[in-house]
């Protein structure tokens, strides 16, 4: 496949029927290969086509594609969907999942395109916050989800996961993010 320098070409958009479950997985496992190599055993660094048809199922799945490929992909889990901790059991939280761009793709801002995608359907949907989780000791892109405005909330153990995930939340509004939830709430 043809490396592309830029964003010229990259369409986002909805999964089609046609794509194939089989190349978003490898695609997952290709932009989650460096956090396996640090040891990291993230959901998409080994799932299966049917489990990234399952996780698929949870919300909207959007994918970035250039005439060649699939390079790029983010699942929205709209307020309903959205469970598993004290924080993303919130109402008003919705969430994002599955995010990958492919490491030939990585650095030109693709990422930030299918972030600001989610993050707008979030808006859309009514939610007043969108959350994510990633390892902890993934500081790379847990600095790189500060600089678009997420803040810590809490902690995670997922029974899938060989790390301990950091939960990280934004205000879908600029007015500012919502207090956390007291341990009355």
């Amino acid at each position: 496949m043809k490396a592309t320098s830029s964003l010229d070409g990259i369409e986002l958009r909805k999964l089609a029927v046609s794509d194939s479950l089989l190349d978003l997985t490898h695609l997952l496992h290709r932009a989650y290969a460096r956090l396996a190599a640090m040891g990291l055993r993230y959901m998409a660094t080994h799932q299966s086509e049917q489990v990234t048809r399952e996780r698929i199922d949870q919300g909207e799945c959007y994918v970035a594609v250039t005439s060649e490929a699939v390079v790029g992909t983010i699942l929205f889990k709209p307020m309903e969907r959205t469970s598993g901790s004290p924080w993303l059991n919130q109402p008003h939280v919705a969430s994002i999942g599955q995010f990958a761009v492919a490491p030939e793709q990585q650095a030109v801002g693709l990422g930030a395109r299918l972030m600001d995608l989610a993050e707008a359907r979030a808006a859309e949907t009514g939610a007043t916050e969108i959350a994510l989780d990633t390892a902890e000791s993934a500081t790379h892109l847990v600095e790189w989800y500060r600089r678009r405005g997420y803040r810590l909330i809490e902690h995670a153990q997922w029974g899938h996961t060989n790390y301990r995930s950091v939960i990280m939340s934004k205000p879908t509004t600029t007015k500012g993010p919502l207090p956390l939830p007291s341990a009355n709430d």
